[in-house]
């Protein structure tokens, strides 16, 4: 593998440097390095990330091909600057084994474009009766340490107590959906004015809320981690800020579409905007990026969530909740978080870099843009401003919110231990 010089980039938003990749590691970061035997990429003006980590992906594979394949999603998360992404469990056969989670793990080893870590169901199915083979799945060669039912709540108390019991001696986290089945029944958007207004079924935030509240308290009472998954509103903002607060072990995130979308979007009915859990009110959103600000929330993930065109375009009740994210995420964070001032570039590798690795065990990943460590790396053009057009999208699906809607900046580079993945905006 050559050696690539990446000259004049602002390593996390700082002043500009020039990084030396010399196979799979950055071998020397400073001013006026050597260009001799190297590859250069002309980066003035960008600024260089460590390589971002999504904690929640949906690859869909096995089973759901018609969406998404590790192929294609991987592919997906080089264009967004990833390079490692959680997969959740919610595949045909679900994730419950050490055969199915070894299968995904296999397969992102042979794609490559990113690395790809399974999530296994914390129950059978994803039906909340019985729990999976959670040592089985941490010890296979996937070596599994995030558990989730996501798409699904873990609802019955018991069973999340056992869970947080069992993988609390290898050191592993369940990540939970929190909503409340029996106060979600029929529910279609949030609920709210906007709900009444259009006479569809309403979501409410306390039932994503009292999950969290429960959950906490659980895992204060176990002495394990627990990881909530999507929050959506103010209220559950400050459930987490209270839990850290008594130095409960939780850690929280949010997605890029619920800092910056409301439910206003909802009447026009395009079922594009239908996700789960559903878009909250602007009251809510000022919450999350505040909170994601301070700390409250840990990380940003996308909860990509690729659909066939089919299954989105159609009247919005029979319509399937998701919207792809892993290519438009850090153009998001960017407007909302960066360009508002919350957050400077430094703060974005923190939420979306160091921080999702450090809670899901990522090794090589996460790490400082420092001589001696891995070069998994992202190169963005903060400068540049476009309208969105799926055609172009590496994913397999095309259900994003943004289409025609313009965001700021690009990822022009990504590189996964040294090897680009995405040169000048193109996969390699």
């Amino acid at each position: 593998m050559s050696k690539i010089l990446i000259r004049g980039a602002k390593v996390l938003g700082g002043e500009p440097q020039d990084v030396l990749i010399d196979g799979g590691t950055i071998a020397e970061v400073g001013s006026g390095l050597s260009a001799e035997g190297a590859e250069i990429v002309e980066a003035e003006g960008k600024v260089l990330l460590p390589g971002l980590v999504d904690l929640h992906t949906h690859l869909r594979e096995p089973g759901r091909e018609d969406s998404e394949t590790v192929l294609t999603g991987t592919r997906a998360a080089a264009s967004g600057g990833y390079t490692t992404v959680f997969a959740m469990a919610n595949t045909f056969p679900v994730a419950d084994t050490a055969g199915v989670v070894e299968q995904v793990w296999r397969l992102g080893k042979e794609h490559g474009y990113c690395d790809v870590q399974p999530i296994g169901a914390v129950t059978v199915g994803l039906e909340g009766r019985k729990l999976a083979e959670l040592g089985a799945m941490h010890e296979s060669a996937a070596g599994v340490t995030v558990f989730s039912d996501d798409g699904k709540c873990v609802h019955d108390a018991v069973i999340m107590r056992r869970a947080l019991e069992y993988v609390k001696a290898f050191g592993g986290v369940v990540a939970q959906h929190a909503q409340e089945p029996r106060l979600t029944e029929g529910a279609e958007m949030n609920e709210g004015v906007v709900s009444a207004e259009l006479g569809l079924g309403g979501w409410p935030a306390v039932a994503e809320e009292s999950i969290i509240a429960r959950d906490v308290l659980l895992a204060d009472h176990v002495g394990s981690r627990v990881h909530i998954c999507h929050l959506s509103t103010a209220g559950s903002v400050e459930i987490v800020r209270w839990a850290k607060s008594r130095g409960i072990a939780v850690t929280a995130e949010v997605t890029p579409h619920h800092l910056l979308l409301t439910d206003e979007l909802v009447r026009t009915y395009n079922p594009v905007f239908k996700v789960n859990p559903p878009l909250r009110t602007e009251r809510d959103v000022m919450a999350l990026r505040e909170a994601l600000a301070d700390g409250t929330i840990d990380i940003v993930a996308t909860d990509h969530a690729p659909h066939p065109h089919e299954d989105k375009d159609c009247e919005w009740a029979a319509a399937a909740m998701g919207m792809v994210g892993l290519e438009t995420a850090l153009s998001v964070v960017q407007e909302t978080m960066v360009d508002t001032g919350l957050l400077d570039w430094a703060g974005v590798a923190d939420r979306m870099s160091f921080k999702p690795a450090q809670i899901g065990q990522a090794k090589g990943h996460g790490r400082p843009v420092s001589a001696g460590e891995p070069a998994n790396l992202t190169l963005v053009d903060t400068a540049y401003r476009g309208s969105v057009d799926p055609a172009g999208f590496a994913s397999r699906s095309r259900n994003t919110p943004y289409e025609g809607r313009e965001l700021p900046g690009r990822v022009t580079h990504t590189w996964l231990r040294g090897k680009a993945t995405l040169v000048d905006g193109k996969l390699t």
